[in-house]
């Protein structure tokens, strides 16, 4: 898998042609699950809106239940899951991460931001403060290897096997 998805990154760089999901059709269908208690949860659907995608949010008490049944190790668990084109979006993902996995289009079942790190997309912090977190993606046998890194860096996009 991680040489397909170096080589799917040389093409997207190299502008061979491919072209982000969100960018063709600005209104993408992404169903959320999230708590209707967790204000973090809001600030990212609002973040996702805000990037173009069109959002169905379903209020649920807890998304162990929906991580489980899209195939997500709870390892991989956050506050709130979502799906968009087929592949499962777990917690803070920013949606420029989600729009590249669109384009990318890699044999996975998706990306997930563990935890709830601080400066992430719907965590921002009053003072401005941001923990380094990863964008891990997920294969369909719940391995990971990271697909981005924040706060960005010219190495942040380059995949590394974890």
């Amino acid at each position: 898998m991680k040489r397909r998805l170096c080589v799917q990154l040389i093409a997207a760089v190299a502008g061979a042609g491919l072209r982000p999901v969100a960018a063709s059709n600005p209104k993408v269908a992404m169903t959320v699950y999230r708590s209707p208690y967790c204000g973090c949860c809001g600030a990212w659907v609002e973040h996702v809106r805000a990037a173009g995608f069109e959002l169905k949010v379903v209020m649920v008490d807890d998304t162990t239940a929906e991580r489980q049944r899209l195939g997500l190790p709870d390892r991989f668990g956050s506050c709130h899951t979502a799906v968009v084109a087929g592949y499962v979006i777990e917690g803070h993902v920013p949606a420029e991460q989600i729009k590249r996995l669109l384009a990318l289009r890699p044999a996975a079942l998706g990306l997930a931001v563990p935890s709830m790190p601080p400066g992430s997309p719907g965590m921002e912090q009053p003072d401005g403060r941001s923990h380094p977190y990863e964008v891990l993606l997920i294969d369909k046998k719940g391995r990971e290897q990271v697909f981005a890194r924040y706060p960005q860096t010219p190495a942040a996009t380059q995949p590394r096997k974890t």
